[in-house]
C-alpha cells in the first residue's frame, strides 16, 4: 500500500507547521554536499581554487578553454 502524498493529507494548520518545523533539512555548514559544481551539480572532486567551483569531470572538459595545460 502506498503512502499518501504530504499535500493530500488533511490536517490542521498547526500540526502541519509542527511537522515541517521538525522534518525540513537543516542548512549545511560543512561537508561534501556544501560545495557543488556550477555546471553539472556534482559534489565529488570539487575544484574551488581560482574560484572555479567545478567538479573534476567538468574541469577536464573546459580546462583548455580556461587556459590550463598539462605539464606531463
Amino acid at each position: 500500500m502506498k503512502r499518501p502524498v504530504q499535500d493530500k493529507i488533511i490536517v490542521g494548520k498547526t500540526k502541519r507547521q509542527r511537522f515541517l518545523k521538525h522534518n525540513v533539512p537543516k542548512p549545511r555548514k560543512y561537508g561534501q554536499r556544501l560545495t557543488i559544481c556550477i555546471r553539472c551539480g556534482g559534489t565529488r572532486r570539487h575544484i574551488a581554487k581560482y574560484n572555479l567551483n567545478v567538479c573534476g569531470r567538468c574541469f577536464r572538459e573546459v580546462a583548455k578553454e580556461l587556459g590550463f595545460k598539462k605539464l606531463r
